[in-house]
């Protein structure tokens, strides 16, 4: 009896094998076929025109800073911006003007952002060019002029302040134009506050990727152990005025696309 079940699901097996082959002409057709079934065509990616460098923002980046005013941003607290708008579309941070807010709340986002420190270096350590791009207002990648200047690795330029030391150092030479291109998600939290998922981040600075999709353990802080609390999807971000004496930052071409 076994013996012959065990015949009859072979004959099934090749009898739905021949069945198979026979609707096509040739194995070729039968295998181009089979290749159809994983085939997915919709939905269709809307088309967006990328910008003719890397740098240039792409055709559905909202805009935050293209060198002529400050609209997207206001000063925290109701503060007016004091940073200072260069002729050459640039912008300047002053000691003490305080950080510029985005307007715009964003959660999940990419987000390209050129900065240059100061030619003429003053100081060392964190006091050389210092500034961070905090994301969400909670989440900080640190800018620093960390080129040729030691400081501690989870605060140099590029880190995931005091959580993710940067893969390499991409810094270029102070006076230099540099670029942050950063891919973050956002984290996502039960309807009781806990966690559900956490922030993650990619950074590429100056093309070089130096954080690689990293898992953030909450909030980044100068003391403060990360710990995450629930908040709003989307929170603005901004740029930070350190209050460094002589050693201000400036930034330009500043876009964003959320995701």
């Amino acid at each position: 009896m076994k013996k012959i079940t065990i015949s009859l699901v072979i004959l099934m097996f090749v009898s739905g094998t021949i069945n198979a082959q026979s609707k096509f002409k040739s194995r070729q057709d039968s295998i181009a076929y089979e290749a159809s079934l994983l085939e997915v065509w919709s939905p269709v990616p809307k088309p967006v025109m990328p910008g003719k460098f890397i740098s240039e923002p792409p055709s559905d980046a909202i805009i935050l800073f293209n060198g002529k005013d400050l609209n997207a941003f206001h000063g925290r607290n109701g503060k007016k911006i004091g940073w200072i708008l260069n002729d050459d579309g640039s912008l300047t941070d002053v000691k003490g003007a305080g950080d510029i807010v985005t307007n715009e709340s964003f959660g999940d986002c990419q987000l390209h952002v050129e900065f240059k420190t100061p030619s003429e270096v003053k100081g060392a350590g964190q006091s050389r060019g210092n500034s961070g791009v905090f994301l969400m207002e909670l989440y900080e990648i640190q800018i620093l002029d960390s080129y040729e200047n030691p400081t501690y690795v989870n605060g140099q330029a590029a880190a995931v302040y005091k959580q993710h030391i940067p893969l390499v150092n991409a810094s270029r030479p102070p006076g230099n134009w540099q670029a942050y291109d950063i891919i973050f998600t956002a984290p996502k939290f039960k309807e009781d506050g806990n966690l559900l998922s956490p922030a993650r981040v990619t950074v590429l600075h100056n093309g070089v990727l130096v954080q690689n999709n990293v898992t953030l353990t909450g909030p980044t802080d100068w003391v403060i152990k990360p710990v995450y609390k629930k908040h709003a999807e989307k929170l603005p971000l901004f740029f930070q005025d350190h209050g460094d004496d002589g050693n201000p930052i400036s930034l330009r071409n500043i876009w964003i696309r959320p995701l």
